[in-house]
């Protein structure tokens, strides 16, 4: 697939409904095994697929039907069951399969486009969804089996959510769970390690103990910091970024758990849980990045013992 960075595979993870306006929302797994939460609409998808067509015919059929491989996409019925939110749940699980076909071979040659379309624009790259927004969350009719004691929770953020239906489930104790239809649940959202921050743009760590992250990129900070660089893990490693860089991760703080990307099997999908954004904050200009001070600047700063023990600093010999 064409460039250094490429999607590898997607996972449908919500229905988010703003007003008259649905957009579905996926979990995306680059090549650099980094992951990042992207909306596309419906007559998005529609206007690649067609770019497609038009880009290789040959791969579309249009030249001769029996060299296809460019996948259909087919629309939902009217007659699905739920109404507006019932087809839309439907349009989902198909935009799925249909991303993943497109991806499965690498070999095609549409693999340009679809890291375009999958890129993060702006409007996936903001901390909260447009007030009076609706997240549908579909739930597996199984839920995934957990390692009794493997629940480890640094951090807590409760969310008030709303059932849009009966459902059954287990607890952390494997006991029964049951929700009626337009019941009020306060949702603790874990964080196993840290909370979960998004890259508002790309970042070259120009030092061997800072990160290297791409825009969108969600990113686990692991300790803060008032001097404008923060502890935070990416890929695998650990290291400091800046955190004019960094902002909360609205919808993945929803999305996160096991089995949203992609190699989760699961049955068919259903409406789950529903969540009304919050009304935004007032957003401005992020700073520039702070300079990180010389090594020889901060050492000057430390008391006699310090410095005695790095070498700077002869016994005997400490600040007037």
């Amino acid at each position: 697939m064409a460039g250094p960075r490429h999607p590898v595979s997607v996972c449908a993870v919500a229905l988010v409904q703003t007003e008259g306006l649905q957009t579905f929302a996926f979990s995306v797994r680059w090549s650099d095994d980094s992951n990042t939460f992207v909306r596309r609409t419906w007559d998005e998808f529609r206007r690649l697929h067609k770019t497609l067509k038009e880009t290789f015919p040959v791969e579309a059929g249009l030249l001769r039907r029996s060299n296809r491989a460019l996948p259909k996409l087919p629309d939902a019925s009217l007659l699905v069951r739920g109404g507006r939110t019932g087809r839309g749940l439907a349009r989902l699980r198909l935009l799925e399969t249909y991303a993943q076909t497109l991806l499965a071979d690498e070999c095609m040659p549409w693999g340009l486009a679809l890291t375009s379309f999958f890129w993060p624009q702006s409007q996936d790259l903001e901390p909260r969804l447009p007030p009076g927004s609706l997240v549908i969350l579909p739930v597996p009719e199984e839920p995934p089996p957990s390692p009794v004691g493997s629940l480890s929770i640094s951090s807590l953020e409760i969310l008030s959510l709303h059932c849009l239906q009966p459902f059954s489930t287990q607890d952390t104790q494997g006991r029964p769970f049951h929700v009626q239809a337009q019941e009020a649940l306060d949702v603790l959202l874990r964080h196993p390690s840290g909370s979960q921050f998004c890259a508002s743009r790309a970042y070259e760590g120009s030092q061997a103990d800072e990160l290297s992250v791409p825009a969108g990129a969600r990113v686990r900070v692991l300790e803060m910091s008032d001097r404008g660089w923060w502890l935070c893990r990416f890929g695998g490693r650990t290291g400091l970024l800046p955190s004019v860089l960094l902002q909360p991760d609205g919808l993945g703080m929803l999305l996160s758990g096991p089995g949203l990307h992609c190699g989760a099997e699961g049955g068919e999908d259903r409406e789950g849980e529903a969540q009304s954004s919050p009304e935004p904050k007032a957003t401005t200009l992020p700073p520039t990045v702070p300079a990180r001070p010389l090594l020889s600047a901060i050492q000057s700063r430390c008391c006699a013992i310090t410095r005695r023990a790095l070498g700077q600093d002869p016994v005997g010999q400490g600040p007037p």
